[in-house]
């Protein structure tokens, strides 16, 4: 099988990209709007893009509350969304009007952050404070301007919680992070393996 994917063909497989891009880490993304209301949602088009100094990216497909947010006020807190709060993380990802705080809305405790004004969810293990670096519109080749946008974030604080330290190295067994695959599946991280990389 082979198919160009911007193609609307008749007859092409109904394959996304996200059911061959997996699995994909999921930056719960809480930001404030100009009034202060919180706002909380998952994204599965998210991923750390730099170490030393730490830049983090999530995009969203139009210009949804979490990006007008991250944009208008210049800061968003990337909260590691775990097996254990998979409920509330599917819960945060229902359509509500801008004015409705999803944290709430799910039950969630919020604490504030040392860094940023956003919040950061109290059971996450793990926060990433971030301030907002730029914004990227895609742009097809033939110039076409899509409704997606990459938000670029400087990683300025980390919060993590103790309890998933071993020493000075984070357990993954103990974090069980929540990842996305294709259509509505997730997966969830539970063993790790260690390879040494060729010198």
């Amino acid at each position: 099988m082979h198919f160009d994917p911007r193609s609307d063909h008749p007859g092409q497989p109904p394959i996304a990209i996200t059911a061959l891009v997996l699995p994909r880490p999921i930056g719960w993304i809480s930001t404030l709007d100009q009034t202060g209301v919180v706002n909380l949602a998952p994204y599965s088009f998210f991923n750390a893009i730099s170490g030393r100094p730490p830049f983090v990216m999530f995009a969203s497909s139009g210009r949804k509350d979490s990006q007008r947010n991250a944009e208008e006020c210049g800061e968003f807190v990337v909260n590691l969304a775990t097996f254990d709060q998979r409920h509330a993380v599917n819960e945060t990802s229902a359509a509500v009007p801008p004015e409705v705080d999803e944290a709430a809305l799910a039950g969630l405790e919020m604490l504030p952050c040392l860094n940023v004004r956003p919040p950061r969810v109290a059971r996450s293990p793990i926060a990433l404070e971030c301030v907002t670096n730029s914004v990227v519109q895609l742009t097809s080749r033939d110039g076409t301007r899509h409704r997606t946008a990459v938000v670029i974030g400087e990683v300025v604080g980390i919060y993590i919680d103790d309890d998933v330290l071993i020493g000075d190295r984070i357990d993954v067994r103990k974090l069980r992070p929540l990842s996305r695959l294709g259509y509505d599946e997730y997966s969830v991280t539970e063993s790790a393996f260690s390879m040494k990389r060729p010198d």
